[in-house]
């Protein structure tokens, strides 16, 4: 690969999140038009959120097989393709039909089975491509331009929408089609091992789980939380801007932004600064979960507008040193022919936080403000104590698919030996 090839790897493997981000949240600012222009129900509509949601979570987990079997690539560009095709699907069908909601909600499941082989993919790629320092900066990188996308999406989606409601589903296919050839060409992929034979893959997989289950697991609980919390949060306040404060649009879209760059500025500094330190990374995450804790907790007790967001910020930044931390001991945890399997699980809890978030946070509403708040902390500190006794330095690395030399900078026994087939 050219030197110039290379200098544009890394902004292209973060490009694939965007985009993934992008397609999904710029409808969101369009769905009360949609209701009102297609004659909807409530229920219709949060069905073209749920379905693409509810599609890539079961998908996941087989395009994260057939990753580790055929390689990231040839995952990844074809899923893009079918990303935009799915928009281009739901834009010709609201553009000319006048009954266009089955076609849009098909064309959304479509979006999900695409976005499946997206985001959680490129992480398996880092974790393939980069190691030590670089390969944390790396995940930081992605984590960070995940959320600049959710930062992005309600303004962009609000000033697409200008033109027409439906031009958002057009918007995005262009950026799809574009980081496809973009990865294709300038992304340059180790040929995959051998693949094993499916009853040894699975037999594989079963034996991380046997002896890394309780850390790895917690470190999923962990991740599907953090994105539940700063989603059902972000639902709380665009409720409260709208129903109280009577702000919409882009000033919403704004205002949203500002807890969510608290994670994207943390995430992409804290992916810098972590390396492959196993200590730091664990200290960080406790931190990062106090902070959650403690200001989830202060929110209970005020209402002032301006305050609450400075808080939820807070929260946002908890959210920022513990996710590029668990991206990183996730992807360095197990060799490369298992890695598209274990990162796509992850993303599968990852997605479920973030599609239960806004429904049970809506329902912690009906009770009180500070009961709902109150809870949510309450959930944040039992992580705390999880992270706290489940992840926690030890020996015995196992990264890369090779045995290292035991360092005191290495997270319990995540890392314990396990023979490469």
């Amino acid at each position: 690969m050219s030197q110039g090839s290379k200098i544009l790897e890394l902004p292209v493997i973060a490009a694939i999140p965007l985009v993934m981000v992008l397609g999904n949240s710029m409808i969101v600012p369009v769905l009360p038009t949609m209701e009102e222009k297609l004659n909807l129900t409530q229920f219709q509509v949060s069905l073209i959120i749920t379905a693409f949601s509810f599609a890539a979570g079961l998908i996941i987990p087989l395009v994260g097989y057939l990753s580790d079997r055929f390689g990231r690539k040839i995952i990844i560009v074809p899923a893009l393709i079918l990303y935009g095709l799915g928009g281009v699907s739901a834009g010709v069908a609201a553009w000319l039909m006048s009954d266009a909601y089955p076609i849009i909600l098909i064309s959304r499941i479509i979006q999900g089975i695409g976005a499946a082989g997206t985001a959680p993919i490129a992480m398996a790629l880092i974790g393939d491509l980069y190691s030590g320092g670089k390969e944390s900066k790396a995940l930081g990188l992605i984590e960070a331009t995940n959320g600049l996308g959710k930062v992005l999406s309600p303004i962009l989606g609000s000033l697409i929408a200008l033109l027409v409601w439906y031009a958002v589903f057009f918007a995005f296919p262009v950026l799809c089609f574009f980081t496809a050839l973009a990865v294709w060409f300038f992304v340059k992929e180790s040929k995959p091992p051998k693949p094993k034979p499916l009853k040894q893959y699975i037999n594989s997989i079963k034996e991380i789980f046997k002896k890394q289950g309780s850390w790895l697991i917690t470190a999923f609980v962990v991740g599907a939380t953090g994105l539940f919390i700063l989603f059902g949060v972000l639902f709380y306040l665009s409720d409260v801007l709208e129903t109280n404060y009577k702000v919409d649009g882009m000033l919403k879209g704004l205002i949203l932004a500002i807890p969510l760059m608290g994670t994207v500025t943390t995430s992409y500094i804290t992916g810098g600064r972590i390396k492959q330190n196993k200590p730091l990374m664990r200290k960080l995450m406790l931190i990062g979960l106090l902070l959650m804790t403690g200001s989830l907790v202060a929110v209970a007790f005020f209402k002032q507008i301006y305050l609450m967001i400075g808080l939820l910020t807070i929260s946002s930044i908890g959210n920022g040193l513990v996710l590029p931390c668990l991206n990183t001991l996730i992807t360095g945890a197990v060799a490369k022919s298992e890695r598209g399997m274990i990162t796509s699980l992850y993303n599968s809890l990852r997605f479920l936080g973030v599609a239960v978030g806004p429904p049970v946070f809506g329902w912690l509403m009906e009770i009180s403000h500070r009961f709902m708040f109150l809870s949510v902390a309450g959930l944040a500190a039992l992580i705390w104590v999880l992270t706290f006794f489940l992840i926690k330095p030890g020996a015995g690395n196992k990264t890369k698919g090779k045995e290292t030399k035991a360092s005191p900078s290495v997270p319990s026994t995540l890392f314990k030996k396990i023979p490469a087939k």
